[in-house]
């Protein structure tokens, strides 16, 4: 009688069922995850803190922001609450009107924490516009070089004469090292973060335009001037962020031909006179609107 052969199913070797077992967890694991509800899920939501000032606070649009201090000025429109809501971002916003480096630290006004205060180990974004503010530099120039172009009805180029290059010497010797000194406290403050400052757009022209004076009362001579106090307080932004390894978001090339001497619709800031915002010289909602699209864009988020 012949003998039968029999045939003993083949065993799958040990790394075979371990990687059948590893697939079969990341599969249900996968489907699980996309079962959960949106406030289950929402708890791996990045925690982003906003920091800076009216640029950064919206100040001026509305409607206000009704949890923040009503001396802040913070828009519900700003670009922190923008960029949080098109990408899902945990917001904090301490944003506040007329905020200078020194307020990270100390408290802007009675009852209000210091800006860092929003800030711990597990804060995964950081954004701020700062800077401005410090030492009322840009905001000196701009009333000086108002005052003084009301004065020569928009002749000449008074306010340069006076001053010359007091702003820029300002910026230089005590601006640059007040962003300095704040860049390095947010890095210690937020140790996991990304962390991005954003220049400020440009709030004149490079020349003078036809029907400026209207809206801006500067001497057609001072408006290169300003612009290039503006240019080197930005420099000034963008130096401290480099070192201190924070990424600076670049509103230049984007915003210009979106100054306060652009008709509406097309500037992102509004002008000292005649402007749709309650706070003038500051960007409109379609301009807070831009910063977000530029922090979003510089930092590769969506």
């Amino acid at each position: 009688m012949p003998l039968r052969v029999l045939r003993v199913p083949r065993v799958r070797s040990v790394r075979s069922r371990r990687l059948a077992a590893a697939t079969a967890a990341v599969t249900a694991l996968t489907s699980l995850c996309l079962a959960l509800p949106a406030q289950a899920q929402a708890d791996s939501t990045v925690n982003y803190v906003a920091l800076g000032d009216s640029y950064s606070a919206g100040s001026g649009i509305l409607p206000l922001d009704t949890s923040a201090p009503l001396e802040c000025a913070r828009s519900t429109l700003n670009y922190p609450h923008d960029l949080a809501a098109r990408l899902g971002l945990d917001l904090t916003d301490v944003t506040c009107g007329g905020a200078e480096t020194k307020d990270f630290s100390g408290s802007q006004y009675p009852g209000v924490a210091p800006q860092l205060d929003a800030l711990n180990a597990d804060t995964g974004l950081v954004t701020m516009t700062i800077g401005g503010n410090d030492n009322n530099t840009f905001i000196d120039a701009i009333l000086a070089c108002g005052s003084a172009g009301i004065a020569t009805l928009g002749i000449g180029h008074p306010c340069q004469s006076l001053y010359g290059s007091s702003f820029d010497n300002t910026i230089d010797t005590t601006t640059y090292a007040n962003l300095d000194a704040a860049l390095a406290a947010v890095k210690a403050k937020a140790p996991n973060a990304q962390i991005a400052i954003v220049g400020y757009p440009w709030i004149v022209p490079a020349q003078a335009v036809p029907g400026c004076y209207a809206k801006m009362p500067l001497a057609s001579g001072d408006i290169p001037y300003l612009r290039d106090i503006e240019a080197h307080l930005n420099a000034a932004v963008q130096r401290a962020a480099a070192d201190n390894g924070v990424t600076y978001v670049d509103m230049s090339t984007v915003s210009d031909g979106h100054d306060a001497c652009e008709p509406v619709g097309t500037r992102w800031i509004e002008p000292l006179l005649f402007g749709t915002n309650y706070v003038p010289v500051h960007p409109n909602a379609t301009g807070e609107a831009a910063m977000a699209d530029q922090v979003a864009g510089t930092l590769g988020l969506g």
